[in-house]
């Protein structure tokens, strides 16, 4: 019997799994503003998606429905997330305005960073936290170490 890989190819060591309310809505969401390309979608029970993926850059992102019978529920059911997800890309300006325009909440705005990227953070329409950037400058960490010294306090 051929030995099988611990990944299956396509995949990471680590997959991002998200739980929110319409999530074939959120499926459009991550298109519209992040270019997400749609993998897969099974369907669960009573029309909600019982297990999707997308793929965002090079990275894989699953997804599905609240399923309450089985103790899965997203960020606006438990009133809130402690997780937020990072996600790069070429224009993060135009990125944030499109979520903006599609439904997302301003958390932190747009703004250059010490350590090098440009960033803001939304919430998207289901509860999900994700800090959107683009890479302007590598910096060492001796740099990154006094630009954040030099920082006001908060």
């Amino acid at each position: 019997m051929p030995a099988v890989k611990h990944i299956p190819d396509g995949y990471q060591a680590l997959t991002p799994y998200l739980v929110m309310k319409d999530a074939a809505r959120a499926i459009d969401f991550y298109r519209q503003v992040f270019g997400a390309v749609e993998l897969m979608r099974m369907p669960g029970p009573e029309g909600r998606v019982g297990h999707a993926e997308l793929k965002i850059g090079d990275a894989r992102l699953m997804l599905a429905d609240e399923h309450p019978e089985m103790g899965a529920l997203g960020p606006k059911s438990i009133g809130g997330t402690a997780v937020g997800l990072v996600v790069y890309v070429p224009d993060v300006d135009a990125t944030v305005a499109r979520a903006v325009a599609a439904g997302a909440t301003v958390k932190g705005a747009v703004e250059d960073k010490f350590y090098g990227d440009r960033m803001g953070s939304i919430v998207d329409p289901f509860g999900h936290l994700w800090h959107v950037g683009t890479h302007k400058e590598d910096v060492s960490p001796e740099e990154m170490q006094r630009r954040m010294a030099a920082l006001p306090s908060m």
